[in-house]
């Protein structure tokens, strides 16, 4: 699975430094893979200068985690001191926002390797020397457990812990789990990792501007009848994705909810399994990367959440989202009153 090609690329002479990325707003699984590929990286080549860095910072509850392991991110970054750079969790270059331009023509001068669970995207295989992915997964945290075990490293205490967290949020507290995600947390568990101490690490209070966020998006959602699906679309500016959970969470079977600020467009789904089952829909690669691509960005993500960033107003977003599905499901949303 790549394993072998990571140590022979860290083991080349001359390489120094290495940057490990992560995607705007990092969430538990980027994070906590970031630091097992720091742990990883630093096992394989003691010595290795490493920088991980997050576009636009962590999240909050990532924050609350890295304090936790007692490890930080970088406030800054220069590409042109890395002789190999790393994207994890991240399956596009439009989610390093201010860095994506210098990414691409970095990535012509030294490897950039990407481990992911996201659907693969054509834009990244292209930038990419070695593209690690695995879809199946229900985090990048699983890959990076995979990847441990392939070089024969041990996973210390810190690493199991790092790595259980970012598989209990992406599966939201093993909700989603399958027998895959549910082996490497047996594993992680006899590593160290105590489940009752860290699951209340990703349980944070709800902000006021997150709250209002939410609510407004409920008071603008517009909702369409897809036979027997209820899909909703809304608008906010800030907390797209929160927005999204919510309307899930009161009815919707897919919700996608957009916003504009400071020129970016940002486009935000979120779908029930059973949606996703019996329609065959991946939300990441049948309506986010060709929605991203009408945007002038990028899209991906999985099968049930799944974002676009580009240009253009939300309102624009919206209706081509509304006509892609509608050619995905075979039949014009009725929308409801």
């Amino acid at each position: 699975m790549g394993a072998g090609e990571i140590k022979a690329l860290i083991s080349r002479p001359g390489v120094s430094r290495a940057v490990i990325l992560c995607h705007h707003n990092a969430d538990p699984d980027a994070v906590c893979s970031a630091y097992a590929l720091s742990k990883l990286l630093e096992a394989l080549r003691p010595g290795l200068s490493l920088t991980c860095y997050a576009a636009q910072g962590v999240s909050k509850v990532s924050k609350r985690v890295l304090d936790y392991l007692g490890f930080q991110f970088s406030d800054d970054i220069d590409l042109g001191e890395a002789d190999v750079m790393f994207m994890v969790d991240t399956n596009n270059v439009e989610q390093l926002e201010e860095l994506k331009e210098a990414i691409a023509e970095r990535a012509r001068e030294v490897p950039l390797v990407v481990i992911d669970h996201h659907a693969r995207h054509p834009d990244t295989e292209r930038l990419a020397s070695l593209y690690i992915v695995n879809e199946k997964a229900s985090s990048t945290c699983e890959i990076m457990l995979d990847l441990y075990e392939q070089l024969g490293v041990e996973v210390d205490k810190k690493v199991a812990e790092a790595l259980f967290l970012g598989i209990a949020y992406d599966t939201r507290h093993l909700v989603f789990a399958d027998a895959d995600a549910f082996l490497a947390v047996a594993k992680l568990v006899r590593a160290g990792a105590r489940p009752r101490k860290l699951f209340p690490l990703l349980s944070m209070e709800m902000d006021f501007s997150e709250r209002v966020a939410r609510l407004k998006a409920c008071t603008r959602a517009r909702i369409y009848r897809f036979g027997d699906w209820l899909v909703a679309f809304s608008h906010v500016s800030a907390f797209q994705a929160s927005a999204a959970r919510a309307l899930l969470g009161l009815g919707a079977h897919l919700a996608v909810v957009a916003g504009e600020k400071d020129g970016r467009l940002r486009v935000s789904m979120r779908a029930t399994e059973d949606f996703a089952s019996k329609t065959g829909i991946h939300l990441g690669r049948d309506l986010a990367r060709p929605l991203g691509e009408m945007m002038k960005g990028m899209g991906g993500g999985h099968a049930l959440s799944a974002g676009a960033n580009g240009e253009g107003e939300p309102a624009d977003a919206l209706k081509a989202c509304l006509k892609l599905l509608s050619k995905l499901l075979g039949t014009k949303g009725k929308e409801l009153k």
